[in-house]
């Protein structure tokens, strides 16, 4: 296949090749000189500002943003001061640094994002150059300004300004300079005529490149790698060094016979590269220069931009762009003439089997006898994704596939995961997409940042196709994607509300991992606030409905909403909101709309803001739950005037809610209360607070059976409830005589089984024989029982002739009770 190898460039051990990758969609008159032009690496985007000096208010520089093919994607005048340099982030956005010192940042459709300053006495010294770049850390900025001061800022999502140490003897700007970022620091190299500078956070070291020729001269361009791991410094004698960036190690130094400073000084490189290489450009030359002492050299007819890559350098003109790489060593193995490698018999092969020639059968012995096979596809497969033209890689997978045919243990896998990568490589490689990245960029770049980029450019379609193609998760691929375009298309002007909304819910419809509350939040932010709530009637969740709802101000459908979850926190929240931000009135009012909201404020109420339930049911005129709320306050209330009050007010309310129980019954608190306090102040029993019944107790404990008998009569005390009261209140204090008295006032309510039971609990046999023979005979045999008498027990059940009191007597029976239980035997005998 020599025809692959016609462009192939020899230097040293190695070859160089020129792979064009697109004629350039624009326009542009008089090509790219006087412009500032940038471009972003990995096949990013391209900034062009025209006449970027030009200050005639009626007639402006013209900032220009394409893709990498050439295919405009936005511009505008540009109605700012100077501007001295152009970089994109590592997220696609534009940096425009201004002569003053202000950085300008927009996005890649032309729309300004922010701005940030570079310090307040830039603005007086004015930006003489300055240098984007990228380090671990992010995108940085760094300037000379006209007193010779460098500024960095290392990272301008986290803006850190630091003014850099003097430069000895420098008057103006170097000679040139570069960003170094070595060891988590970031430095500056600078050239001032022969001295060599290094300049860190706090000091100005003069340094020497190992090995420069002394006759070299002065330094007048440098650059460093891509990865910042190699340097290159061009001497005005022509002289061209390359080392390692920290200068401790010298790889080679050359002389180019061209004592004009070049344009450009790139490096170009691939990871395990044969040999590190530095692309220079003057006005008509492109020079390749490696370690070796040879050159390849290039004529160029328009003015071109190089633009460093990871794996290579690409080449704009007005008219194309171009790669220009080192040959990977595979493909060199492979396309080489009369290459014996068994990548190379393995396309032969498959060539000649297409031919339906014998001697593909010839070239597959010669690989098998070699026990190589394996390696022949391994070598097609790779070789296949460092090849940019589809039908190349088309040749090579298909070797490829028919090599494997012919192995019994080989795993298809990364031959599977090449396919699919190429597709997706070659579809984003099309003019249309302008993303030309090579296989080697990626797999750095990964295939998440891909479809970011993809997104981000608004090719949603085909970034949907590729997440699907490649089989990534929903959550990582196709909603991801959708998330961000319905981002976008909430913010589209020309389209109504509800036919945003409709073509939103179709699309996305219920795709897992996509928020509606996220796509409201964004028509929210855009000011179109009857969009975000239509968007939100979509989305399933409460709890991400609530908080965007209030943020609008649209408490009473958050409100709403909260109640229709069934979720208590929700509505605590959505309650505790409105509460601060309404005034009194209104909340309560809206609270009365709201039922379940009203009922969970009210619980809340009762334990942490009582008055706040108060003024509650006056609102409501709710007499029935403010008299209880009297009632309830009135516990707390440690004065007795304070509590009458509260109950005072608590049977006002009861009596305007007609419920005349609970009235009078609060009533007669009052008046026990009262009753107690009297009692206090003349026998200081301490009864204030107590129940009914235990104040009762409390005085017959005491002694006081007139105050008790007060009580019993003028709170129509149940005349059981005070009999045992008193009872057990004369029992416990073993007053026996008072006892019987109080047993013989009156017929006993309670019955005399009472008595005798209470009397046996305080161990007095003999008081509580007294009241056997009072008791009524359904209980007598029980009454003999309990004092133990055995014999009277007996002769009542037999009386009685109840089968199962006999039975509990007999129960009660020792062996030494044998006359009592023949006789008890007998009578049941007798029953029967």
């Amino acid at each position: 296949m020599a025809f692959i190898t016609a462009n192939w460039n020899p230097l040293g051990e190695a070859f160089y090749r020129k792979t064009e990758l697109y004629e350039m969609c624009w326009n542009i008159r008089d090509g790219l000189r006087d412009s500032l032009v940038a471009a972003a690496p990995y096949g990013g985007p391209i900034a062009l500002l025209r006449e970027p000096h030009r200050r005639s208010p009626s007639s402006r520089p013209q900032l220009e943003i394409y893709s990498a093919s050439g295919v405009s994607i936005a511009s505008f005048p540009w109605k700012s001061g100077p501007v001295v340099q152009l970089g994109w982030t590592v997220s696609d956005e534009l940096l425009c640094v201004q002569e003053d010192g202000s950085v300008l940042i927009y996005d890649l459709f032309g729309s300004f994002k922010r701005h940030f300053s570079m310090g307040q006495e830039v603005v007086q010294s004015q930006v003489l150059e300055a240098k984007v770049f990228h380090s671990p850390y992010g995108t940085g900025v760094a300037i000379v300004t006209g007193s010779s001061r460098f500024t960095l800022a290392t990272n301008i999502d986290d803006l850190k300004l630091r003014r850099l140490p003097e430069v000895p003897g420098l008057q103006g700007k170097p000679s040139c300079w570069v960003v170094l970022t070595q060891d988590r620091q970031t430095k500056v190299l600078l050239s001032n005529g022969p001295e060599l500078y290094i300049l860190d956070n706090t000091s100005c070291t003069a340094v020497c490149p190992p090995g420069l020729s002394p006759q070299a001269g002065s330094i007048v361009q440098m650059s460093v790698s891509f990865s910042y791991k190699y340097l290159a410094l061009f001497t005005d004698t022509g002289h061209l060094w390359t080392g390692l960036s920290h200068l401790q190690e010298k790889l080679s130094e050359v002389d180019t016979k061209k004592t004009v400073t070049p344009k450009q000084v790139v490096w170009c490189r691939r990871p395990r590269s044969q040999q590190p290489s530095v692309v220079l450009m003057w006005d008509r030359l492109l020079m390749v220069a490696g370690v070796c002492n040879d050159t390849i050299q290039f004529p160029i007819e328009d003015p071109c931009v190089l633009v460093g890559e990871l794996d290579g350098v690409r080449i704009i003109s007005s008219a194309n762009q171009e790669l220009l790489q080192e040959v990977p060593l595979v493909c060199q193995d492979i396309f080489k003439i009369a290459s014996m490698a068994p990548g190379a018999l393995l396309l032969e092969a498959h060539r000649e089997y297409e031919k339906s020639s014998q001697k593909a059968d010839e070239y597959l012995r010669e690989i098998k006898e070699q026990s190589m096979l394996g390696e022949a596809v391994r070598q097609c497969v790779e070789a296949a994704g460092h090849e940019y033209d589809p039908s190349t890689q088309k040749s090579l997978m298909r070797a490829a596939s028919f090599g494997k045919c012919f192995l019994t243990d080989f795993s298809p896998d990364h031959f599977v995961l090449t396919c699919r990568e190429l597709r997706v490589l070659n579809a984003v490689r099309e003019s249309s997409v302008g993303l030309p990245l090579t296989h080697t960029q990626f797999k750095q770049m990964t295939l998440q940042v891909l479809t970011d980029r993809l997104v981000y450019r608004q090719f949603y379609p085909l970034a949907i196709e590729i997440c699907r193609y490649l089989k990534i998760p929903d959550y990582q691929g196709v909603s991801r994607v959708l998330k961000h375009w319905a981002s976008c298309k909430v913010q589209q002007k020309d389209l109504s509300d509800e036919a945003i909304a409709r073509a939103v819910c179709v699309k996305v419809g219920d795709s897992p991992g996509v928020s509606y509350s996220d796509i409201a939040a964004k028509a929210y932010e855009c000011g179109r606030t009857e969009l975000a709530i239509k968007l939100l009637d979509f989305e399933a969740r409460s709890g991400e409905q609530v908080p965007l709802l209030l943020k609008m101000k649209r408490s009473q459908l958050a409100l709403s909403k909260a109640v229709e979850s069934g979720d208590t926190d929700l509505v605590y929240t959505v309650v505790s909101y409105l509460k601060n931000e309404m005034n009194r009135g209104d909340f309560f009012m809206t609270l009365r709309n709201q039922p379940v909201a009203l009922s969970l404020y009210r619980q809340f109420c009762k334990l942490q803001e009582h008055e706040t339930l108060k003024d509650l049911y006056n609102q409501d005129d709710d007499h029935q739950e403010l008299a209880n709320y009297y009632v309830t306050a009135s516990y707390r209330e440690k004065r007795l005037e304070g509590r009458l009050s509260l109950l005072q007010s608590a049977v006002d309310e009861y009596n305007k809610a007609k419920n005349e129980f609970a009235a009078k019954a609060t009533e007669e608190e009052m008046r026990l209360l009262r009753f107690q306090r009297k009692l206090d102040d003349e026998k200081g029993a301490g009864l204030l607070g107590l129940s009914l019944q235990a104040t009762m107790e409390a005085l017959l404990a005491l002694g006081l059976h007139k105050q008790a008998e007060q009580l019993y009569r003028d709170f129509r005390v149940p005349d059981k409830r005070y009999w045992w009261l008193k009872l057990k209140s004369l029992a416990e204090k073993e007053e026996w005589d008072e006892l019987e008295k109080f047993s013989k006032s009156k017929k006993s309510p309670i019955g005399y089984l009472a008595f005798v039971e209470v009397c046996m609990k305080c161990n007095n046999k003999y008081e509580a024989k007294k009241y056997v023979s009072k008791v009524t005979p359904e209980q007598r045999v029980k009454a003999h029982l309990a004092v133990g008498d055995l014999e009277g027990a007996a002769d009542a059940a037999i009386e009685r002739r109840n089968e199962s009191e006999m039975a509990a007597v007999l129960s009660r029976c020792s062996a030494s009770d044998r006359p009592l239980i023949d006789r008890l035997n007998r009578a049941a005998a007798a029953k029967k």
